[in-house]
């Protein structure tokens, strides 16, 4: 029982405590077996609620047995990031600032998915203040990855991906400023999907009107992304940049188990180039595997076309705009607690508090101008194709490449440009497994498309993903572990 389960989609596990086929009992111990088994070597999940688990999954078998309605996601165990509030269990962003920190009540994106049904069993870990796409801090470590444990599993949502590719569970919750659920995704050969602003809103407490950083959810499959998106996407009341569609937009039947449906691509418009047309470095291994992809999306049928929008302003936008939500979120620590804050997020931090009022209008305008041209090219396009990650999986003992093929990087998010280009722009964008590097690091393909179409984009990904299958394959951890 417990390999079939650790390995079951989220649609399936729920699918099989819903019909008694299994307990959510039993589908909760076989996750903290594996937990047991399995952190010690990754070290991704870093707070676990054992007993109110095993509570909340007794009560979940009850009614069941009794015929209560139940949610899409009844008496599913999983874990959620670090970053999400938590009612009554710790919420730490990896920081010893907030070590000890308990939270009153949960973030939208947990009532929901408790609401759904879901069993929260524990958290997983982030980079401090979930800045940087590496996962360490000074509370709980390094997270490792599990197709090798000498190198990074990426972040920020890096302890959600290693559980999934560990076997620990099947999709998660998650977040992505500059790419942290689409890094993470790359490196540990799973999906994350970043949704547009407005699918899980922005509310109070907190600035309901960002619009760079969005919460959103990593899986094994690409079905499972469109299930957690139909049980927490939809307006909400205080969200002022709420989309209107409910999530049950999401639930199409070739998201569904069982389906039949042949993958097509046809008629689809591909812009495509893995470097953005030498915008990026490149390391070799990846642009191959990525330039690859080409060949899968012409099979499918798509118009697969060297043409690309013109990302110049993206740079500017991105890093003004970020600089300015690390003021709002944590520049009231900064004169209190420098010294418990690591470098790379005082530099973020110090950033926005010297930007001056020119420099803010120009990047208002300079997102005005890429505003103009995402317009423009989807206008004849249906989908931009990119690398997600612009390396292989590093050392997991530095804090970020210093350079990529011979070409330095200046500071910590210059190995990520390829996500934080995309970011700038407001579209929505997801990472799908690709392919494997000669020595079985996993890569993923980038996929974009305009604002709003998320469910357009979830369909052309799941038809990738149903031709090439790489998501099938497994870290040799999870066959060394009991």
């Amino acid at each position: 029982m417990s390999e079939e389960l650790r390995w079951l989609s989220t649609r399936e596990l729920a699918k099989k405590i819903a019909t008694k086929e299994i307990s959510a009992r039993e589908a909760l111990s076989d996750h903290l077996a594996r937990i047991d088994a399995i952190n010690p070597a990754i070290n991704a999940v870093v707070t676990r609620d054992d007993e109110a688990a095993a509570a909340r999954a007794d009560a979940a078998d009850r009614a069941v047995a009794k015929g209560e309605p139940i949610g899409p996601l009844h008496g599913v165990p999983m874990t959620h990031k670090d970053t999400h509030d938590t009612a009554g269990l710790r919420t730490t962003w990896g920081s010893t600032i907030m070590a000890d920190r308990i939270p009153e009540s949960d973030s939208l994106i947990i009532s929901r998915l408790k609401a759904a049904g879901v069993n929260t069993t524990g958290k997983t870990n982030v980079p401090e203040f979930a800045a940087g796409s590496h996962t360490f801090n000074p509370v709980f470590g390094t997270t490792l990855n599990p197709y090798d444990t000498s190198k990074s599993a990426s972040g920020s949502s890096g302890g959600v991906g290693a559980v999934q590719a560990s076997g620990i569970q099947a999709s998660g919750d998650g977040s992505d400023m500059g790419g942290s659920l689409r890094s993470p995704a790359s490196f540990n050969n799973v999906v994350g999907f970043r949704p547009s602003n407005g699918r899980i809103p922005h509310t109070l407490p907190g600035n309901p009107f960002a619009w760079l950083a969005q919460s959103g959810f990593m899986a094994r499959t690409v079905s499972d992304v469109a299930l957690t998106m139909s049980a927490t996407a939809g307006p909400q009341p205080g969200g002022p940049r709420s989309i209107g569609e409910p999530g049950s937009v999401f639930d199409l039947p070739e998201f569904g188990l069982g389906t039949d449906i042949e993958p097509d691509l046809n008629g689809v418009k591909i812009g495509f180039s893995p470097d953005l047309n030498g915008l990026l470095p490149l390391e070799t291994e990846v642009h191959e595997i990525v330039a690859d992809t080409a060949n899968v999306f012409s099979s499918l049928g798509a118009d697969v076309l060297d043409t690309i929008p013109n990302l110049g302003d993206a740079d500017e936008v991105f890093n003004v705009r970020r600089a300015l939500d690390f003021v709002h979120s944590w520049g009231p620590l900064l004169e209190e607690h420098s010294d418990q804050i690591k470098d790379s997020v005082v530099w973020n931090i110090q950033m926005g508090l010297n930007l001056t009022g020119t420099e803010v209008v120009s990047a208002d305008r300079a997102r005005a101008r890429l505003h103009g041209e995402v317009e423009r090219f989807f206008g004849g396009h249906d989908l931009l194709v990119l690398t997600t990650c612009q390396v292989l999986p590093f050392d997991a003992g530095i804090e970020y490449p210093t350079e990529i093929n011979g070409v330095g990087l200046e500071n910590y998010l210059d190995w990520m440009r390829a996500l934080c280009l995309i970011s700038a722009t407001g579209c929505p964008a997801i990472s799908v497994p690709a392919g494997f590097s000669q020595s079985g690091l996993p890569v993923g393909v980038q996929l974009v498309a305009k604002p709003g179409a998320d469910v357009d984009l979830l369909r052309m990904a799941h038809a990738f993903e149903a031709v090439t299958q790489f998501h099938r394959r497994r870290p040799q951890l999870s066959a060394s572990m009991p």
